[in-house]
């Protein structure tokens, strides 16, 4: 979060963000038990020989005043030890260090959960900052969506078509025939929503961690070096709105907590990773599960906007499910769900094979880029020859087509020129005879 020196005054209360998480000004304010809090401080205290109230705010992401609050009680329970400055000046920290007892309840500690790091956000603070950032509070205009499109060609009424089911933050299915941009239209969402949102280190559910951050998933806003703003809350990261993209290894046990039994930590499942942003399931129809399975799986997210998970104690508790879901398949929908099923998917929209005028377009681009010159006439001989009866054009073969004439050109040593007997051999060499 960037902020200005004169917003690090004492009497400024106001963080520049509303939604921003503000520091907890006390224990009772983390929403953590007090013993949670302590095993994780002893545990941050075993990984080196000495630790200063500094330190232990920092690996913690707590104000330092509560690192000190924390530290104490250790001191006072005999758990942890003072070893003098941290350095010559008076006003350095106090080291401290495990006594042998700590030492022991820090094992124990790690016995019980070996995640260390920063202190979790409990579960109602998570579904608290999911409403306050929720997608669906983000308007996509028209201008944002046409630049999210730039350098696809889709037809007019495509996008009128994309704009209210893009702004709506629900739920899409995007189908038609193979290569035609269904999962490049997917994956252009990335570009289309603007603001950030904060997302926590990790969750505290009944004693228990979900890490929950991923840097495959998460982009922070803000530089390693960033300062950050004074008051925030540093167990929460500002990123951008995540894009999460899953295919055929979808499985119903992605969709669930994941338990890692030695550290007994948990990972959050996939789509609670896109909370505030969007999840886009590609090839769908194409996972080992049936499609009508992930369906009936999601049925209460998809309507209800909230989920269910399952610790491996049996425990239940409810998250938010608030996401753009995108699902991409060239399967007719009836092949993929019944009614009621498909009745879920808010928006169906059929993604068809391009016009004559779109692919000779597409072509033209794309040879553009690749430095190949390409003829008008040379061109449309090539469409009227290839694309007749049931042979319908699409948006991926000049790509194809393209790539090969660049290829065997770059090997024979000769210019790169598509003529017409060139497309030939390059349509012999990219697609199957029947």
């Amino acid at each position: 979060m960037q902020y200005s020196p004169e917003q690090n005054r004492q009497d400024v209360v106001i963080p520049l963000d509303p939604r921003m998480p503000m520091a907890p000004a006390s224990l009772e304010e983390t929403g953590l038990e007090s013993s949670f809090l302590l095993r994780l401080a002893a545990k941050c205290a075993a990984e080196q020989d000495t630790i200063t109230a500094s330190h232990l705010a920092d690996r913690m992401k707590l104000p330092k005043v509560l690192a000190n609050i924390l530290i104490k009680e250790l001191v006072k329970l005999a758990l942890l030890e003072a070893r003098g400055l941290a350095g010559e000046d008076v006003r350095s920290d106090i080291r401290y260090a495990l006594s042998t007892n700590g030492l022991e309840y820090a094992r124990a500690a790690s016995r019980q959960s070996q995640y260390v790091g920063p202190a979790p956000v409990s579960l109602d603070a998570f579904c608290r900052q999911v409403s306050l950032q929720s997608i669906h509070d983000e308007r996509v205009t028209p201008e944002r969506l046409i630049e999210s499109l730039e350098g696809l060609v889709l037809s007019d009424s495509l996008v009128e078509k994309l704009g209210p089911a893009m702004n709506s933050g629900r739920s899409i299915l995007l189908y038609g025939p193979p290569g035609n941009g269904k999962t490049s239209i997917a994956e252009r969402t990335s570009q289309l929503f603007r603001q950030t949102i904060f997302v926590p280190h990790a969750i505290e559910v009944g004693g228990h961690v979900i890490s929950f951050f991923d840097e495959a998933v998460h982009q922070p806003i803000a530089g390693a070096d960033a300062k950050p703003y004074p008051r925030a809350d540093q167990r929460w990261i500002e990123c951008r709105r995540p894009v999460v993209k899953t295919g055929g290894e979808l499985t119903l046990d992605l969709l669930d907590l994941t338990f890692n039994e030695g550290p007994n930590v948990y990972e959050a499942p996939v789509h609670l990773k896109a909370s505030g942003g969007v999840f886009i399931i590609d090839d769908f129809g194409r996972q080992q599960v049936a499609p009508q399975s992930l369906i009936n799986r999601w049925i209460v997210p998809l309507e209800r906007g909230y989920d269910f998970l399952t610790l491996h104690t049996g425990k239940k508790f409810k998250v938010p499910f608030d996401e753009l879901v995108v699902f991409s398949t060239n399967i007719a929908p009836k092949d993929l769900s019944d009614e009621a099923g498909l009745r879920r998917l808010k928006y169906k929209i059929f993604v068809n094979n391009p016009s004559r005028e779109e692919y000779i377009q597409i072509f033209k681009s794309y040879a553009g880029g690749a430095a190949i010159d390409v003829s008008d006439i040379d061109l449309n001989h090539f469409y009227d020859r290839k694309y007749h009866g049931t042979m319908l054009a699409s948006c991926y073969h000049p790509k194809y087509i393209l790539d090969f004439v660049g290829s065997y050109c770059e090997f024979n040593g000769m210019p790169k020129v598509a003529s017409l007997d060139m497309l030939e051999r390059a349509w012999e060499g990219v697609f199957t005879l029947e």
